[in-house]
């Protein structure tokens, strides 16, 4: 029975103490939780109830921000499970599908802010252009772009992995990410080479992109007027926040598990958590009081005596 266990289930080894701090971690976890769903929440409530909001730059941070909720429904449920459990196990076609939740959802995001760097280039640089080039429909079409190639590409890798046979049932994480290479019996060239060529897709390049345009909008901001620096500077200020911590976060997840390096246990759990808790709780802390617009309406919805 034990072999049979131990052919279909993993096993995750990346929690430290949990069965001493049990309860501490799941109402740690489960608050976090509720923090993510409802501050992501309230903020594209806010953004699709306000028809001031229905613009390309908002409706964008309204995606990255489901984002953040779906990212975390796909990991957190399962955590506050393992809590409650003598065992943290997970099957591998669970994993498997984990996995592709996590990975797809975090090359959208990357895509998501990519177009919105764009937005804010042809908003400060080109304006006269702005409603012809960022129509709605040019914005629906980047946002099913921006969600439909990650999932067809990620699935592909996905599907490389389904059938590979494991001879380590141990996972030094949380959660199910790239250190699930570890566990296969044989290294798959091509699933390497593919994930390498995803990662650079999803990761380096969208970064560049987002880089160049920045540049170019730092370049035509410099010789023009104060108020336009500002404005430039209160619109970039917080993708740029963003897209610093999620690169750090994302290259480190994709690196530890490729490189199998001896990472401690308690740093691999800081660096999960801070992909899981942090992050999804930073967009809308962000989003939410450094444009100007959509702290507005946040003042408006939690202090009503405060309209006048």
């Amino acid at each position: 029975m034990d072999d049979e266990l131990n052919a279909t289930y993993i096993t995750f080894d990346g929690h430290v103490e949990v069965q001493k701090y049990i309860y501490l971690y799941f109402v740690i976890m489960f608050t976090a939780y509720i923090l993510i769903i409802c501050s992501n929440s309230t903020i594209v409530g806010i953004i699709v109830i306000n028809k001031a909001l229905h613009e390309p730059m908002y409706i964008f941070i309204a995606a990255l921000l489901i984002n953040s909720v779906l990212f975390s429904t796909a990991i957190y449920p399962k955590l506050l499970i393992d809590f409650l459990s003598e065992k943290q196990i997970i099957s591998y076609s669970a994993c498997l599908f984990q996995g592709f939740i996590y990975y797809t959802l975090a090359s959208s995001e990357f895509l998501v802010l990519s177009v919105m760097a764009y937005d804010r280039y042809v908003s400060i640089c080109k304006p006269l252009q702005y409603p012809t080039i960022m129509r709605k429909t040019t914005v629906y079409i980047f946002l099913i772009l921006a969600w439909i190639l990650p999932t067809c590409q990620v699935s592909v890798g996905t599907l490389l992995n389904a059938n590979r046979k494991l001879c380590t049932f141990i996972l030094k994480g949380i959660l199910c990410n790239s250190t699930v290479q570890n566990l296969h019996c044989v290294t798959s060239t091509v699933a390497n080479i593919y994930g390498l060529i995803l990662f650079v897709e999803f990761v380096p390049l969208p970064v560049l992109f987002i880089l160049f345009t920045y540049t170019r909008i730092l370049i035509i901001t410099y010789g023009s007027s104060r108020e336009v620096r500002r404005k430039a500077a209160q619109t970039c200020l917080p993708h740029l926040l963003v897209l610093i911590n999620f690169s750090c976060l994302t290259t480190y997840d994709v690196l530890v598990g490729r490189l199998e390096t001896n990472v401690p246990k308690t740093v691999r759990l800081i660096m999960s958590l801070q992909m899981i808790f942090y992050h999804p709780l930073f967009n809308p802390i962000i989003y939410g009081f450094k444009m100007k617009e959509i702290y507005k309406h946040l003042k408006r919805l939690f202090r009503p005596d405060k309209l006048n």
